[in-house]
């Protein structure tokens, strides 16, 4: 497998957990953005908290992501060495998944990089998931063994026009990081969705994530 593709199994194998029974996804938080571009109110939640119809509704959202058409509306792009120095949206990215999406500063700065740079002419919202995945260790002829092979912790951002008042529509974009390469966490790539290609949102990966 080339490993600048995606694996559609290895994505497969996170959206097969992403159910209201079988989630582990730890946090929820987002904000709104009015059409002129302006913050418009934020939020920091337990997901485990949220009703179970919030649930269903809130991972369908993050679902879109990894459950989009591999290798061509979800695209793997590397950090490079110059992406992750001090300061970079790498290092932000790694600080909001080590405290699991709970520290508000971290939070606003990344909303502010979002709303300086993102184009759009409507109100949106973004939003973004925390998940600790417990990944199951295979066998050589695949049968999964029940001793884990890695705690893989990921984010999962999306930008969402809103479709009523504070009601997120379908998601136009957003990203997986770490990306998931050979079921293993890959901390110099990240994987991103676009889901119109005739007019992909190119700010998301050259001005927000600084990622080629």
């Amino acid at each position: 497998m080339d490993r600048n593709k995606i694996n559609r199994e290895d994505m497969l194998e996170l959206t097969r957990r992403m159910t209201t029974a079988r989630t582990s996804m730890t946090r929820i938080a987002g904000c709104y953005v009015d059409k002129d571009g302006e913050f418009d109110g934020s939020f920091n939640t337990n997901f485990l908290k949220l009703s179970p119809s919030e649930k269903t509704k809130n991972l369908k959202l993050a679902k879109a992501v990894p459950f989009s058409e591999t290798n061509k509306n979800l695209k793997k792009y590397e950090f490079t060495p110059e992406a992750q120095k001090p300061g970079s949206m790498w290092q932000l990215l790694m600080a909001m998944r080590e405290c699991g999406l709970k520290n508000d500063a971290l939070m606003d700065t990344f909303y502010d990089v979002v709303m300086e740079h993102y184009r759009a002419d409507y109100e949106y919202a973004i939003l973004l998931f925390h998940d600790r995945y417990d990944i199951p260790a295979k066998a050589a002829d695949k049968e999964r063994l029940w001793e884990s092979e890695e705690m893989f912790e990921y984010l999962i951002c999306v930008i969402c026009p809103l479709a009523g008042e504070y009601e997120p529509g379908e998601p136009e974009c957003g990203f997986l990081f770490p990306a998931f390469t050979e079921r293993s966490g890959d901390l110099n790539h990240v994987n991103v969705f676009q889901r119109e290609l005739e007019s992909v949102h190119t700010e998301l990966m050259e001005e927000i994530l600084g990622v080629r």
